[in-house]
């Protein structure tokens, strides 16, 4: 053996979830294909949202308290600030599909949240132009999480802690045998007790065929404008948003470079066949809904793209995660499939696949989770 786990794929998940095996074992390995937070992976583009205000299955929230509470160990950690508490604010139409399933999902949950009225986001937040029919809830628990940082932070934690990291080790295919799992790569070859796949839209390659069925890899992206006045879009006095309005929608962060504020089209990711047809650019479409959107909704942003970034992820038809063993008894972890959605829960996910992957401990109620829902 060479190891008690390996983790393929150092991005979002896969570097909590080295972080945290390396907490609980002294043999653990990362495998990363060119090196951790390198700029065509999904962790790209400065900053994700974190919140514990979620539209949808109230099952998410335990494992977003989870991922709060692992996002302030490693800012402690590390000595880094990971994630910037700015508050969160979530924007829509009163009775559209977006606020009434918030609340709903909030009051199932318990989680903290307030209600502002239209004066009150005047006074407040300014930088929001809303519609007549416009509601907003605020989340003084939400935050602009540095991807960058967090992952790096977690891989340097998970290295102080005695794990190794393999960079510029791109694995060819994974084999499970009797005794464990043999991973390759080149013409090299390593075996392990257990394996964790959190390569994101690289894991399909390594899924068997009955699971890859059910994934597909999609393009996210991402743009930029300039403030006018940088100091209004500032974490202190700009939370992140979400705003489903009608027929528009966009999400976004404050500004992290004290010029730039980071809003973008959401939901729109749309299929590809492959990494090379991931393209950087927007098209002419892309282009005239986000500008047309920005200039709506944020007069003091310049109605003008100055940055645009594009990164794969996997999506599952389902669109929640491929979390757990492939099947019962199997040696190979899934821990990928977080379709555009998996960064604010990241630490959480990985600590839950480190704790099942070595046989520390079997979190219940993820059922909805598990890669089984689709292969029996």
């Amino acid at each position: 053996m060479d190891g008690k786990l390996a983790v393929i794929g150092l991005g979002s998940i896969g570097s909590m979830a080295l972080w945290q095996a390396s907490r609980l074992s002294d043999s653990v390995v990362g495998f990363e294909a060119k090196v951790p937070a390198h700029g065509r992976s999904a962790v790209g583009g400065d900053t994700r949202l974190f919140r514990l205000l979620y539209r949808g299955n109230p099952s998410y929230y335990p494992i977003l308290q989870r991922s709060q509470r692992l996002w302030a160990e490693l800012r402690e950690q590390a000595g880094q600030d990971v994630l910037l508490r700015c508050g969160g604010l979530f924007i829509g139409t009163e009775d559209g599909p977006y606020i009434p399933r918030l609340l709903e999902t909030a009051r199932a949950t318990g989680a903290e949240h307030r209600i502002l009225s239209r004066e009150e986001m005047a006074e407040r937040y300014p930088q929001h132009h809303l519609r007549p029919d416009d509601v907003a809830v605020y989340d003084p628990h939400a935050g602009a999480l540095r991807t960058d940082q967090a992952v790096t932070a977690a891989v340097a934690a998970a290295q102080a802690n005695g794990a190794t990291v393999l960079t510029d080790t791109p694995v060819d295919g994974i084999r499970e045998t009797a005794d464990g799992v043999v991973v390759t790569s080149g013409d090299r070859s390593w075996t392990f007790e257990n394996v964790i796949v959190a390569s994101g839209g690289w894991s399909r390659k390594l899924l068997p065929e009955a699971l890859r069925a059910h994934t597909q890899m999609k393009r996210v992206f991402l743009s930029w404008f300039v403030a006018k006045d940088p100091a209004l879009f500032s974490p202190e006095r700009f939370p992140i948003f979400i705003r489903i309005s009608g027929e528009r929608s966009m999400y976004g962060a404050p500004s992290v470079d004290g010029a730039t504020v980071k809003a973008t089209l959401d939901g729109r990711g749309k299929p590809v066949p492959g990494f090379e047809a991931i393209s950087r650019d927007f098209t002419p479409e892309e282009i005239a809904e986000t500008t047309e959107t920005v200039s709506e909704f944020f007069p003091g942003l310049y109605p003008n793209i100055v940055r645009t970034d594009a990164f794969p992820d996997l999506f599952t038809t389902d669109s929640n995660p491929l979390l757990g063993r492939l099947e019962e008894g199997s040696r190979i972890y899934c821990a990928t499939g977080f379709s555009g959605a998996g960064f604010k829960m990241a630490s959480g996910y990985g600590e839950i696949a480190a704790l099942e992957a070595l046989g520390k401990e079997t979190v219940e109620n993820l059922d909805f989770l598990r890669p089984s829902r689709f292969t029996t």
